[in-house]
Parts: structure tokens; C-alpha cells; sequence
């Protein structure tokens, strides 16, 4: 007998802005798993992340807390780890999601990256716990593994690693229907960073790329603001400090690290395919809730700006590198199942929400006020619901609405940070 509560599949991808596949509108992008998936789901069109680096986000999804909240303001460096206490992660403190679903029953899984700290043996109560042995990487291939406590070395694509154990876990979930799972299925890629993305693709995708002019992505080099505020950054840090900045250039902005980038999302769009398939394969593809976003968005070139948005100075909180897939396909059959374009604003937070919602289990506590269960607004009721998003990234806080985008500066002396004020409908 399949379970009362619903299953939960959730998909992070790594660096995927929400312009970048076919349902968005992207020529370039070759998607047709998530097209496919958005063409029987909710896609929301105004989804943002409130930090655009990798661990703020992961712990925003997880606490459905802001970074001022649970502390988390940018990546977690592996070069510390030897500073981190005995098994330590970065929400300890907090009643996570994987936790408060486990209380209720659920089996937990975490499958792909999870770059909130310690790895040696599972966090947050995730039962299964398939990982890289680092938050980062050099290549996609040839990469260490922790597969539930066993460390192996992963001769090939890393995408395919995690893929094919995803698409394992929910086999075997298959055969217990009476037990509903959470399955967090976090994949690194497509990244969108070197050295990782150097050069012409060469996965098993690079054919559908080979010679396109990739005209999806502006031309318009990068910004000289951004270029002066950089060599300022530079003159401040130490003469040892890795040189990071004395190349701001050094971003994927040539056409083969393009092609590369694309190539890689095709990679992450195939896994998303193969668990979709085992889902309806095993039958529990009728009572799972079905979620697909990103830890963050990526600025290609838009406004002269590249990466992340912490490769500005001071940082931005523009949409492209905010702006997130966000694709909600609940159980077959319950209210809200169907194809919809919902463009109220939604965000990170709110994906702990709407899964607390659907799983029957507590809701947030009272300081999680920026995480809103998505579901009234998939189901089509009238609701009440602020419709401006929330973004903080290292130095800037910002707040978008339809109309507006304020960046507020922290200020000093040394740096006199500008504030920035745009009319989103007339700049």
C-alpha cells in the first residue's frame, strides 16, 4: 500500500540560471527532460535565491532561513576543514528539513553535493549519503566518493555518478511503498566556472553544441566599473593571496567555455530525465512531489557582468545570477497537478515550506517569515502574498518587485560603497 504522505524528489542543479533552458525560451539550451517536466508542472517565471553562492542557498533550503539568519553569507572553503570541529556542518543548530521529514517517517536521502561541511558520515539525519569528498572540484571527471560511508575513486562524469545512484535510491524506494521518501538530489553541475569549463565540451553532449555562435548569451564584454572596483580588491589583499582577481576577465566568457556550460546543464537535463523515467517506472511518480531549482542563478555577460554575485565589487544582486528555476509538479491527481506559469515572486525559502506543506509535517517556526508554502498559489486560490523578494550578498542587501531593484550598501570609509536604485520598467 502506497503511503498517505507524498514522496518528495527534490533536484538542486549547480549554477543554473532560469534563462538557460527550452521552456524558458533558450534556443541554445538543451533541455527537454525539465521541458518536459515544466509541460505537466507549475514553472515559476519570478523565482529567486537570497544569496548567489552555493552554501547560503543550500542552507536556506534546508532551514528556510535568510543567510542573516542561519550565518551562512558565502561558500564554505575546503581549505579550512582542518578548522572545523569533529563532524561539524554550517545548521547544525538548526531543525532542518531532512530532519523534521524524518521525524514523520521519511526516509531521507542525500545524493550529489552538499558543500555544507563535514562529509565523513551523514548530516542532518539524511540516511543515505552519497557525496563528494569535497565541496569543490577541478575537472567533472575523475573525481573521490562517499557512497554511505564507503570512499571510492569515480573514473568518469561525476553527473552520471549521482545520477545513476538517484535513479538506484528510487528503485529500491519502489519496493517499499509504504514508507515515503525525501530524496535530495543535488547535482554540481552546470557550474559555470573554471577551471572545470575550460575549453570545448568533451561529455557525451558536446555534438549538440560543436559550432554554435551560442547567441543566447550578450556580447557586451565586461563592465568597467566592475574592473576598477576589482584592481581595488586586488591592491588591498596580501601579496601571497591567490590570484584570483588579477584576471577578472578569467570568467566563462569565450564561446567554447560557453558551449562547455550549456553542455554541461544538457548533462545535469539528462539525470533529471533518468529519474523522472524511474519514478514512473517503480509507479511512485503518482504520490511524489516533484521540485526542481538551483542553488543560484549566473550573470553571462549581462550589464558587463560575469559569475557569481560576489565577482562584482562590490556585489550585485542583478537578476541574472538571482534568478532561479523553480518547476513544482505535485502528486498526479491532487489540486494544482497541470501545466501553469505562475509569476507571483517565490524564493528559496519557500521551497521548505511548500514541502513541510505537502509532507503533513509542522510548519515553519516563526523566524523562518520568508518561507511561504508555494501550495495556495499552485492550487489557485486567493491568498494574500508579498510580491518582493529579499536578496543579500556579501556587503549588499537588496529587495525586488515588479517595478523596483534597491541595493543597499553597508558602508565605511575605506570603501564608499554606492547604493543603487532601478526602475525595472523604464532603466
Amino acid at each position: 500500500m502506497a503511503s498517505s504522505r507524498p514522496n518528495v524528489v527534490l533536484i538542486f542543479s549547480d549554477n543554473h540560471p532560469a534563462v538557460m533552458m527550452g521552456c524558458s525560451g533558450n534556443a541554445d539550451a538543451h533541455t527537454p527532460n525539465l521541458d518536459r517536466l515544466a509541460a505537466g508542472a507549475a514553472r515559476f517565471s519570478h523565482a529567486y535565491c537570497p544569496n548567489a553562492m552555493c552554501s547560503p542557498c543550500r542552507a536556506s533550503v534546508l532551514t528556510g532561513l535568510m543567510p542573516s539568519q542561519h550565518g551562512l553569507h558565502t561558500w564554505l572553503d575546503d581549505g579550512e576543514v582542518e578548522n572545523w570541529p569533529e563532524n561539524w556542518n554550517a545548521v547544525l543548530e538548526f531543525d532542518t528539513l531532512p530532519e523534521k521529514l524524518a521525524r514523520i517517517g521519511y526516509d531521507t536521502a542525500l545524493i550529489g553535493k552538499y558543500h555544507l561541511g563535514l562529509v565523513d558520515a551523514p548530516q542532518n539525519d539524511f540516511r543515505e549519503w552519497v557525496t563528494l569528498q569535497r565541496g569543490h572540484f577541478d575537472a567533472f571527471e575523475d573525481n573521490d566518493m562517499i557512497d554511505n560511508g564507503k570512499r571510492l575513486r569515480w573514473p568518469g562524469h561525476m553527473v552520471d555518478f549521482f545520477t545513476e545512484k538517484a535513479v538506484d535510491y528510487v528503485e529500491r524506494r519502489g519496493e517499499e511503498p509504504d514508507t515515503p521518501f525525501f530524496l535530495f538530489f543535488t547535482q554540481p553541475a552546470p557550474l559555470g566556472l573554471w577551471p572545470p569549463l575550460k575549453g570545448e565540451p568533451t561529455n557525451r553532449f558536446a555534438e549538440v553544441f560543436r559550432g554554435k555562435p551560442m547567441d543566447s548569451v550578450p556580447r557586451e564584454g565586461v563592465s568597467s566599473e566592475v574592473v576598477e572596483w576589482m584592481l581595488v580588491r586586488h591592491d588591498e589583499m596580501p601579496d601571497d593571496h591567490p590570484g584570483y582577481y588579477k584576471d577578472v576577465a578569467r570568467q566563462a566568457n569565450d564561446v567554447p567555455t560557453i558551449r562547455n556550460y550549456f553542455s554541461q546543464m544538457a548533462m545535469v537535463d539528462d539525470g533529471v530525465g533518468q529519474v523522472l523515467d524511474a519514478l514512473e517506472r517503480t509507479g511512485a511518480a503518482e504520490n511524489t512531489l516533484v521540485i526542481y531549482t538551483s542553488d543560484h542563478g549566473m550573470s553571462l555577460g549581462t550589464h558587463g557582468f560575469w559569475g557569481h554575485g560576489e565577482d562584482s565589487w562590490p556585489s550585485n544582486c542583478h537578476k541574472e545570477s538571482h534568478h532561479i528555476p523553480l518547476i513544482v509538479k505535485p502528486p498526479k491527481g491532487s489540486a494544482g497537478d497541470g501545466a501553469q506559469v505562475i509569476d507571483r515572486f517565490a524564493g528559496t525559502t519557500d521551497i521548505f515550506a511548500t514541502v513541510l506543506d505537502y509532507a503533513g509535517a509542522e510548519p515553519p517556526s516563526d523566524d523562518a517569515a520568508r518561507a511561504r508554502s508555494l501550495r495556495p498559489l499552485l492550487e489557485g486560490k486567493a491568498v494574500e502574498w508579498d510580491d518582493a523578494i529579499f536578496m543579500e550578498q556579501e556587503e549588499t542587501r537588496a529587495v525586488r518587485t515588479d517595478k523596483w531593484l534597491l541595493m543597499k550598501r553597508f558602508q565605511s570609509d575605506r570603501w564608499p560603497f554606492p547604493d543603487a536604485l532601478f526602475d525595472l520598467e523604464n532603466d
